[in-house]
């Protein structure tokens, strides 16, 4: 199993490589800073964060490497037999929010789990995915962000795009407010039905196709002029986004019951953000258009 934790870690920082120097191209002008931390309990990591660039107002890329002698109850609560288990899990963790309205924000994940018991086999899994949240959306973004994520998933299956997609849709989901977090992607989790070499050639696949897909959106959108109006919107909905990650996000909670680097987990929530009280956007305004048109589940590709 060493030898697996080996090729996994080497793997994901490669990824978090790869995905740092893209998005530090697209934004033009700022660029990483980087610190590595280590927990008492065990692991540490090297957390990667973009703030005031030219495209980005915030850009955050983690990875990280945590082990300790009990499964937090963020990823026992599907598995409960998996209860009192030691554990070690590998992962690259990354969200963008642009400063321009018309870019999305969009949020990556790519995990390894191993746990283990005195006298039993360890047992592994993979996780992760991708989901775009905008806040004026264009169709032609949507339908290409799905077909980019159809298209890692096709070598694996006919079945791996139309599961992981809804699974996705599911996942993200605000039960309090009753509307999806954004226009969905991929999700999977417990991911062993394959062999080990299958499942980690997939989540090595996602993690590398997230860049291009997103990249070719914020091409399109990063020019677009906006003012007061379109950010006080962006800054409302970015409300959205935190209430999921602080309520109902498995990552966060994972990442804070185990002890993990504060700074490092919540680097997912935006620099700015703002609440109205019971305000809800004008019927027929492109502003009501991402409620009534983009958010509600459907499928995109459908000819």
């Amino acid at each position: 199993m060493q030898d697996r934790l080996q090729r996994v870690r080497r793997a994901f920082l490669d990824i978090q490589q790869s995905i740092c120097t893209g998005l530090e191209q697209e934004d033009g002008r700022g660029s990483f800073l980087e610190d590595r931390w280590e927990r008492a309990e065990g692991g540490g990591g090297r957390s990667r964060v973009l703030i005031e660039g030219g495209v980005f107002e915030q850009a955050g890329v983690n990875y990280s490497r945590v082990s300790g002698d009990c499964l937090p109850a963020a990823a026992t609560a599907r598995r409960p037999e998996l209860a009192g288990c030691s554990f070690q899990a590998l992962g690259v963790s990354l969200v963008v929010h642009p400063e321009n309205p018309y870019i999305p924000t969009s949020h990556c994940n790519i995990r390894f789990f191993v746990a283990e018991k005195p006298g039993a086999e360890p047992v592994w899994w993979f996780g992760g995915g991708f989901d775009l949240t905008p806040y004026y959306a264009f169709e032609e973004d949507v339908v290409s962000w799905h077909q980019a994520a159809r298209e890692i998933c096709a070598p694996y299956g006919e079945d791996v795009f139309p599961r992981f997609k809804q699974w996705c849709d599911e996942y993200f989901y605000l039960p309090h407010r009753q509307e999806q977090r954004g226009i969905g992607g991929l999700f999977f989790d417990d991911l062993n039905e394959w062999d080990f070499e299958r499942s980690f050639d997939f989540v090595c696949a996602v993690g590398n196709g997230f860049l291009p897909a997103y990249r070719a959106i914020v091409e399109r959108r990063k020019a677009m002029s906006y003012g007061d109006r379109e950010r006080d919107f962006q800054l409302y909905r970015r409300g959205r986004y935190v209430e999921f990650n602080l309520i109902y996000d498995r990552g966060t909670l994972f990442g804070l019951q185990s002890g993990g680097r504060v700074a490092s987990i919540l680097m997912s929530l935006p620099p700015t953000v703002k609440w109205g009280y019971n305000w809800h956007p004008e019927p027929g305004t492109p502003e009501a258009e991402l409620s009534t048109e983009f958010l509600p589940r459907r499928d995109w590709l459908a000819v």
